[in-house]
């Protein structure tokens, strides 16, 4: 696998990178209620922690998307109809969802370009693992923010492409912000070009929060890695036994919402900053939405960012969708 770390080649340095982190929780912390932006979750730790929350028996996502591609695999090259295809994957994790869709495309005899885009690096060495060599498939993974990396892959690309937004991962926008990032996302597109976007469901309240407080902890320590990242890149002195994780589920906003409580009255202090914060006891420091649709939502969503949609993929109990759009210029 080649490996392409566009944030070097857009002068995206570690000091710019740690004084944006630096400003974003400033940010934060002066807000009400305050909060971190969850972009912050993915370093090489908080990465490997996110594998272990999506492959324990809490946390359904992941299984259920995973059984939705291993049924439609060969029914996407059908429909896209290439000999060869860009396939570019935002976000792609360990890469095991990623085999299925590639699985498809080669079987049916089609060369596949692969393009995983992450910010971490260590998620690339983990597809590196995972993704099967195969005489029709050339993988060249980014390391980078999305759009970013997804520019860089346009550079590169003359072939249809098929971008994956798997997971649940555009439930972490809001109802606005989802707009903005599907409408960019089609802004770089070409007209003809795919997009298979997954979307968890409203369901049963105690399924969604089991899934986010999971019995092993992980969820836990993930959103505790948080504060162990200020303390090692801005100088922070968190003690992290005195928050605990919170995870419930907000039915006016339609989503779930992740934060850490404080467990007493405390001042933490930030050297990067050159200043204190107080936490007063179990004050809420929010991390994450993360919101679930109907139906109806993702067909509104694909109407409004000019998208058709082709195809709403799911499982048997409705718990989960891998829509599949296609993008519509003229």
């Amino acid at each position: 696998m080649k490996i392409s770390k566009v944030s070097q080649e857009v002068n995206n340095s570690a000091n710019q990178d740690r004084e944006q982190f630096s400003i974003d929780v400033l940010t934060g912390f002066c807000s009400t209620p305050k909060n971190l932006s969850a972009k912050y979750f993915y370093d090489d730790i908080g990465s490997e922690l996110f594998q272990k929350i999506t492959q324990h028996e809490d946390y359904y996502p992941t299984r259920i998307e995973f059984q939705i591609l291993e049924k439609i695999k060969n029914n996407i090259p059908k429909i896209i109809a290439s000999k060869e295809v860009d396939i570019i994957e935002l976000g792609a994790g360990d890469g095991h969802k990623s085999q299925l869709i590639l699985d498809g495309f080669l079987d049916n005899g089609i060369k596949v370009n692969f393009y995983p885009i992450d910010i971490s690096e260590k998620a690339m060495h983990l597809l590196e693992k995972t993704i099967r060599p195969h005489k029709n498939l050339e993988i060249h993974g980014v390391v980078g923010e999305y759009f970013e990396g997804l520019r860089f892959v346009r550079g590169k690309s003359s072939n249809p492409e098929l971008v994956l937004f798997l997971g649940s991962n555009i439930g972490n926008f809001d109802r606005v912000q989802n707009q903005g990032f599907l409408r960019k996302l089609w802004k770089i597109l070409d007209d003809g070009d795919f997009a298979l976007v997954g979307f968890d469901l409203k369901k049963n309240v105690d399924i969604m929060i089991a899934a986010y407080n999971d019995s092993a902890g992980y969820t836990k320590a993930f959103n505790l890695n948080l504060l162990r990242r200020i303390n090692t890149e801005l100088g922070g002195n968190f003690d992290l036994e005195k928050f605990e994780h919170f995870g419930t589920y907000n039915p006016v906003k339609g989503g779930m919402e992740s934060y850490l409580l404080s467990t007493e009255k405390q001042n933490v202090y930030i050297s990067d900053l050159q200043r204190s914060f107080f936490f007063d006891k179990m004050e809420p420091l929010h991390l994450e939405y993360s919101f679930k649709f109907l139906e109806s939502d993702i067909d509104f969503l694909s109407e409004q960012t000019g998208f058709d949609v082709i195809q709403h993929f799911t499982d048997d109990r409705n718990y989960f969708v891998d829509s599949l759009w296609k993008v519509k210029k003229k």
